[in-house]
């Protein structure tokens, strides 16, 4: 029957810039939705990095050699070139699923700029700096006011207005705000500032996304996530700690709810 709406719910993860925790992220989300019962496919426009695929290539080859099910994703990960492949893997994908999780590359791309145009939820991770705010918009540099959008904010806007054009339908843009060790606290409390003015100027929900966390890097050989708690025996302060704010992120996030996990 599909999710709470009644059909397939886009989630695009998109940034310009690299190292933003993006392809973890997204990964985290396609796993926690598959935890509560969702058909979740997740589809790396990544040919090159291929975080996501190579994550979830990890994770089946854990489960082969273990014997133990885990919530898993179908995925597949796009040539970086042909349109007929990508049209392809869409709809193959998205076929009898709950929710596509779309992770994009780390810089500007045709086939990302059209998955966020048929994004029904738009998600910009971005880390506590300036040098990251400044993908989104630009302040000045004496008082720290945003001077006006980045290039960026205004392909979402177009990408925005494309979408209910076409077929009335809104882009939910959550900018995911990446928690950084060491950042001086008058630095984040700015960030903070831009942010919140820049979310007023052009229509974005702020959710606090994941910290710089070591133990996420380290889960990524066996292709693990916070949410298999079975596999970590005695979880640590630390594991529970980054299990809490994956939790807090997803509520966020505020996706619908699957119909099957709504009864499960």
């Amino acid at each position: 029957m599909g999710n709470g709406t009644g059909r397939l719910h886009v989630i695009v993860f998109a940034n310009e810039k690299g190292g933003t925790g993006k392809s973890t992220t997204a990964v985290h989300t396609a796993i926690a939705l598959a935890a509560r019962g969702a058909r979740v496919s997740a589809f790396d426009l990544d040919h090159r990095q291929r975080t996501l695929g190579r994550y979830l290539d990890n994770r089946a080859t854990t489960m082969e050699r273990t014997g133990r099910g885990l919530p898993m994703p179908r995925h597949a990960t796009h040539d970086g070139e042909s349109m007929d492949f990508f049209t392809e893997k869409l709809e193959e994908l998205g076929a009898g699923a709950d929710f596509l999780i779309v992770d994009t590359p780390g810089r500007d791309d045709e086939f990302a700029r059209i998955a966020i145009t048929n994004a029904d939820t738009l998600v910009t991770p971005m880390n506590d700096s300036f040098v990251d705010f400044d993908l989104i918009g630009q302040v000045d540099p004496d008082t720290f006011k945003v001077t006006r959008p980045s290039f960026y904010s205004e392909l979402v806007w177009e990408s925005r207005t494309q979408r209910a054009k076409a077929d009335g339908s809104s882009i939910d843009w959550v900018v995911l705000r990446n928690r950084m060790q060491y950042v001086e606290a008058r630095n984040m409390r700015r960030v903070s500032e831009a942010i919140d003015q820049l979310a007023k100027r052009v229509g974005f929900r702020v959710v606090p996304g994941l910290s710089e966390r070591v133990i996420y890097r380290e889960l990524f050989p066996k292709g693990l996530t916070m949410l298999d708690s079975k596999e970590f025996g005695s979880m640590g302060l630390a594991h529970v700690a980054a299990r809490q704010e994956l939790r807090e992120m997803m509520a966020g996030l505020s996706l619908p709810e699957p119909v099957r996990a709504k009864s499960a």
